[in-house]
């Protein structure tokens, strides 16, 4: 059996879309089915153009469908990254979990797996902090909140508990093998509690 997972992210120079392609990737070949989405850029277009890395990744990307409200309620579980930002989620993806009032006061994202990712550009630079702030959202859409844990020997090795994170100044924005390996463990553990909450469901 099958289960439908939908990841939103924000990417500004592609990290997070790099970690959000291995989870898909991870997913489909488990035989799931995925949706990846980014979600609107909201930086004026002259803000964008003055790093390069940035214009430069809006390009590769600006093939891939934006985010609705549709994607998560097609979901059996959803993950969320996004770039730390103070300490915080991106504003852009924010915006975007602001416009789900709607089927959230109907109970339509309730029930659901919930799980985070984000990057930074230092060690601690507040990765633990922006995966909590994403859990707040999680909570109020009434979501079953599954974070990776300690659970495997390649989360000790990324050493976030709470979900995958990736600090970019180790390798200039790429994302290493730590990071890639910690995606995989999150995004099976979620699969793993996705099919088990479906089962439930249908029984």
């Amino acid at each position: 059996m099958s289960v439908n997972l939908t990841i939103v992210y924000y990417s500004a120079t592609g990290t997070i879309a790099e970690l959000a392609e291995e989870m898909a990737e991870t997913a489909e070949q488990a035989g799931n089915d995925v949706r990846v989405r980014r979600v609107a850029e909201l930086a004026p277009q002259a803000v964008v153009d003055a790093k390069p890395t940035w214009a430069a990744h809006a390009a590769a990307t600006a093939h891939v469908p934006i985010a609705t409200a549709d994607d998560l309620l097609w979901a059996d579980a959803v993950i969320m990254g996004s770039p730390t930002r103070f300490g915080n989620i991106a504003a852009q993806l924010k915006q975007f979990i602001d416009t789900l009032s709607g089927p959230w006061s109907q109970g339509l994202l309730a029930d659901k797996i919930y799980s985070g990712f984000t990057s930074a550009g230092t060690a601690h630079g507040g990765h633990e902090s922006t995966l909590l702030a994403l859990t707040n959202s999680f909570i109020h859409l009434g979501g079953v909140i599954v974070p990776p844990g300690y659970t495997h020997p390649d989360k000790f090795a990324d050493g976030n508990p709470y979900g995958t994170s990736h600090n970019t100044r180790n390798d200039s924005y790429g994302v290493d093998e730590t990071a890639r390996a910690a995606a995989r463990v999150q995004v099976a553990r979620v699969l793993r509690y996705a099919h088990a909450t479906r089962a439930v469901a249908a029984a």
